[in-house]
């Protein structure tokens, strides 16, 4: 790859978020990542030890050095998900019965349980699905310490796998101890991002924001829609994120696989109306684990989500243990491309009822202003992320560039739709703040003398949610 490559303005909208693992572990892996349109990586920490994660994040900021433009980390917690112990893979049997027990008490022919708490809140009838339902069980006879089902549909189950217990309301907190040690690494690493797992309500997410305060970080959190009562509380979730993930896996084993479709259009469009980045996750293009292209489901699979309006695509195992994680993310570049010129611009005229900020008013009339004049771009110095994020929303076909002298903030505008981060040095006040934002975007390359260009921003320099200004500027 071209070394401290320039980013190219609009040549892609949707963003591309990579997760890391031993597919993708080395220095050189991650930059031909970066190279292929990985826009952000992804650290799960259901797997690895906090070492390899301290050093995957090393080198992603190595990588980010290299390419000479931002690359949002996330840090993705593995919240309260229940999963069988140690055993000996085996294979159950259609009718056959089985015990779930404690981990700690398990006998051999049992199956452990991580987390025993769970076992209390089974009853009769409850569904147990393991391996994000291949496996299906159901209760028979429920006990605090040991619960018999009978396997309705089997399968082979192994150490760690998934349990999924739809429609259980389950004793335990969102936030679980190893969730806080991984918290404290992942801060302690300057993510940008903190995905929080089986967000059940806003309460959830407020409680991650007050440890992430008391660490003095400026890590946003991103919400995992995967259970009934987030989607119950959309609404309220996504109003207290920064970004929510449509987590298609879980959210499928607890709604069930035909609900998936429409909530994944609800989800993208309530993100959306709140100008909150949305990724879509889940089986983007798995086939791409083992092969080395994507089956023509998953390619419309993509094209939709992008369709929907998604912020993002999440590729998962496709690049963390895949044979092919540089191809996967150059298919999911190459779907974006051919896709994205049918998107429609979402203009928006304010119905009676609304009562919209002046910052979501003068970003309506700053896109309507860039589409009439076809101008170049559209800047968007900012102090938070909020005047980009907000111009973003409405998809306008103009590219969006975000100028900040904040690196978190760049890092975080990654992640945003259509948004291209550059970097400029703080500014005493508006007209330097202006000169500035078009020399930076020239300098990049990104503009030529005697390109026309929409500039919004807020005469109040350094102030969050100032953006009161539209200006029309010749580069």
């Amino acid at each position: 790859m071209t070394r401290k490559a320039r980013p190219q303005l609009g040549s892609r909208r949707t963003k591309i978020v990579a997760t890391l693992g031993p597919a993708s572990s080395s220095y050189e892996t991650l930059l031909e990542l970066a190279a292929a349109g990985a826009d952000a990586v992804r650290l799960n920490f259901s797997y690895g030890t906090g070492s390899q994660h301290r050093k995957m994040a090393e080198l992603v900021r190595r990588v980010e050095a290299e390419i000479g433009r931002p690359l949002a980390l996330i840090a993705d917690l593995q919240g309260p998900k229940i999963r069988l112990g140690e055993i000996v893979t085996r294979t159950l049997e259609e009718g056959q019965k089985v015990v779930l027990a404690s981990a700690e008490s398990a006998a051999a022919d049992e199956l452990p349980i991580t987390t025993p708490v769970v076992l209390e809140a089974l009853r009769r009838g409850h569904a147990v699905l393991i391996d994000d339902g291949a496996v299906r069980l159901k209760v028979e006879k429920a006990g605090k310490k040991r619960v018999t089902c009978t396997v309705l549909e089997g399968g082979e189950v192994s150490s760690h796998k998934g349990i999924n217990l739809p429609g259980v309301s389950l004793p335990i907190a969102s936030l679980t101890e190893k969730d806080k040690e991984d918290l404290a690494l992942a801060l302690e690493l300057e993510v940008d991002f903190v995905a929080l797992s089986f967000v059940r309500s806003a309460t959830d997410v407020m409680e991650l924001r007050r440890l992430i305060a008391a660490r003095r970080s400026s890590a946003a959190i991103i919400a995992k829609i995967e259970m009934p009562q987030a989607v119950e509380a959309l609404e309220e979730v996504i109003e207290a994120s920064d970004a929510v993930i449509v987590a298609r896996g879980d959210l499928g084993v607890e709604a069930g696989q035909v609900a998936v479709p429409l909530l994944q259009k609800r989800i993208i469009a309530r993100a959306l109306e709140s100008a909150k980045p949305v990724i879509t996750a889940t089986q983007m293009l798995e086939s791409m684990v083992s092969c080395a292209e994507p089956t023509r489901a998953e390619a419309s699979d993509v094209a939709n989500a992008i369709l929907d309006g998604t912020s993002a695509i999440l590729l998962s195992e496709e690049t963390a243990i895949g044979a092919y994680p540089i191809e996967a993310v150059r298919f999911a570049d190459e779907i974006a491309r051919a896709v994205e010129p049918s998107l429609p611009y979402r203009h928006q005229l304010p119905r009676p009822d609304d009562e919209p900020t002046i910052g979501q008013a003068v970003s309506n009339a700053a896109c309507d202003v860039a589409e009439v004049l076809h101008a170049k771009a559209i800047l968007a110095p900012t102090f938070s992320g909020k005047t980009p994020a907000a111009v973003a929303r409405l998809r306008p076909k103009r590219p969006i560039v975000a100028l900040s002298h904040h690196r978190y903030v760049l890092r975080q505008m990654a992640l945003e739709w259509g948004v291209v981060p550059v970097e400029i040095s703080a500014c005493p006040n508006i007209e330097t703040l202006w000169t500035r934002s078009v020399e930076a975007a020239r300098r990049m390359g990104l503009l030529e003398r005697g390109d026309r260009v929409v500039i919004t921003a807020g005469t109040a320099v350094n102030v969050p949610g100032s953006t009161n200004v539209i200006k029309v500027e010749i580069a």
